[in-house]
């Protein structure tokens, strides 16, 4: 364990941008919902009303929690925003132990870091303590975010530890994943599938009779029902199974060589595919898993929007102040509620379209664009082929959610017009994400050790203005900076291509400035 504290220091000081907005964000969510839950529900009446049209609905069960939460309303606040906050604190602490561990030892970082006086198990000790930093300031700010809104001391507490808890829990998990896998693509893809599996027995549990969800981290916070019956036992488990797994992975430490996993590889085939032959098809192998689960999972959150969607009205009706959220009031509930859900769905394929733009330079500084560099590929060609995995990857991750959305509409009202329909009213939002995309490309030509940071700026840019700007009371002119806000919201608004042309024009000439960038700069810096 030598050198723990000074590696722990390192770290903090490698996430004082980064960590700081994961944390800001899930608070500024928290406090969203605490205080527009308290102004919808004021009164035991519009409780009552919410449990009696949410109790027979299984689809926002499935989505949410269980329906025992509604007896009070910071219970209701659980289960409104809990299990999707959870989702992000897990992705936190995915990219975090990860970025710290197996990231480090796949650039090299590591190695030169264990040249110096530091144990073999000082890195992902230190990790693992930067977790449980991040984690407790998470619980932290989420306590103070909802007693400040003048919920119980008590609940509050017990919701911020439980939200702690689950996040360490996660954390753990990546500890173990990074030492069984080489690479931190497989290594994150077996946390998200975890995270998957524990949303879908949660889901399970609260929509049968509760057994499933006690096989679920996100079940296991929920269950000790803050605001409602204050337990706190519950919480045993997280504690437990994070104890477990993080001396797994020091076990596990133990049995493997640096820079290496205990799953290894299997090698490839002897001859590559015609398709490696160019820049494009080496972007595509490199990035058709990762679309393949964003594909998928936007697939299955338009189902869960979808299968709601002919039942919003009498939610509408039971619960008339929820009319205040819909982009159009009461006067069109369901194309009000489809317009809202696609917007949705768009800024959740936003953020594919920052993470495959974003690619490229990962490649730049894992140091394996100079060798594709070093062959008759151009720099023009080989930005070209990111982007374009990036500009048509968008297209399918909106088409599969209006897709998801569609069929789940349309069996509700047997009505399979919905699914065109709906994949149309998706596919309106690709210029903005063209944007977005764009946008990290200008990073990666001009600033690109802040790239990244740009890509997410601007995505968390468009999320507040799309998502808060009423809440926030943004003024007009600061909510016309997201594209976003140009597009025609489908299917409550008309369409009209002007401002899609307008944006995909914009997304051309930023791109086109990242490449004339691109072109005045070192490759790898």
């Amino acid at each position: 364990m030598t050198g723990t504290g000074m590696l722990l220091r390192f770290m903090l000081r490698r996430e004082r941008f980064a960590l700081p907005c994961w944390l800001l964000g899930v608070t500024l969510l928290v406090l969203i919902q605490s205080t527009q839950s308290q102004r919808l529900y004021d009164s035991a009446e519009d409780l009552a009303k919410l449990r009696q049209s949410i109790g027979g609905n299984t689809a926002v069960i499935a989505m949410s929690g269980p329906t025992r939460l509604l007896n009070t309303i910071g219970g209701e606040v659980v289960f409104e925003i809990f299990a999707f906050t959870c989702i992000v604190l897990a992705l936190m602490n995915m990219f975090l132990v990860g970025r710290h561990t197996r990231a480090d030892e796949e650039s090299g970082r590591a190695e030169l870091v264990r040249s110096a006086r530091v144990g073999r198990r000082a890195t992902l000790a230190a990790a693992l303590a930067l977790a449980g930093l991040a984690n407790l300031a998470a619980g932290l700010l989420a306590f103070a975010a909802v007693a400040g809104t003048g919920l119980p001391i008590a609940g509050s507490a017990l919701f911020g530890a439980a939200f702690a808890a689950v996040g360490m829990t996660f954390a753990a998990m990546t500890a173990v994943a990074v030492q069984v896998f080489e690479n931190t693509r497989p290594a994150y893809g077996a946390v998200a599938l975890a995270l998957g599996a524990a949303y879908v027995l949660r889901a399970a549990g609260d929509v049968g009779n509760g057994t499933l969800s006690w096989l679920s981290p996100i079940g296991w916070g929920q269950r000790t029902f803050p605001y409602v019956d204050d337990r706190w036992w519950p919480l045993a488990i997280p504690v437990a199974v994070t104890a477990v797994l993080g001396a797994a992975a020091m076990a596990l430490l133990e049995r493997r060589d640096f820079a290496t996993g205990l799953v290894r590889p299997r090698p490839g085939p002897a001859t590559a595919s015609a398709m490696l032959g160019s820049p494009l098809g080496l972007a595509w192998r490199l990035q058709r898993a990762s679309l393949g689960g964003w594909a998928a999972g936007l697939f299955l959150l338009g189902a869960a929007y979808g299968s709601i969607g002919d039942s919003i009205e009498q939610y509408v009706a039971d619960n008339p102040e929820v009319a205040e959220f819909l982009p159009g009031g009461a006067a069109d509930i369901v194309n009000s509620y489809l317009a809202l859900t696609a917007m949705t769905l768009a800024l959740t394929a936003a953020a594919y379209a920052a993470v495959a733009a974003l690619r490229a330079r990962g490649e730049e500084t894992a140091g394996r664009t100079e060798p594709v560099l070093a062959t008759a590929t151009s720099r023009a060609g080989w930005l070209a082929s990111h982007l374009t995995v990036a500009a048509i990857g968008s297209a399918l991750v909106l088409t599969a959610a209006g897709l998801g959305e569609g069929l789940a509409y349309g069996l509700t009202v047997s009505d399979a017009g919905q699914i065109p329909r709906l994949i149309g009213v998706a596919l309106g939002y690709l210029p903005a994400l063209w944007v977005v995309t764009a946008v990290a490309v200008l990073g990666i030509g001009w600033v690109p050790r802040a790239a990244a940071g740009l890509a997410w700026t601007a995505f968390g840019y468009c999320a507040v203005v799309a998502l808060f700007a009423d809440s926030f009371d943004i003024p007009g002119w600061a909510q016309r900076g997201s594209p976003f806000a140009h597009t025609p919201r489908a299917p409550l608004d008309p369409v009209s291509p002007a401002p899609l042309l307008v944006l995909g024009a914009v997304a051309v000439a930023l791109a086109v400035g990242g490449y004339a960038g691109l072109r005045r700069r070192d490759v790898g810096y």
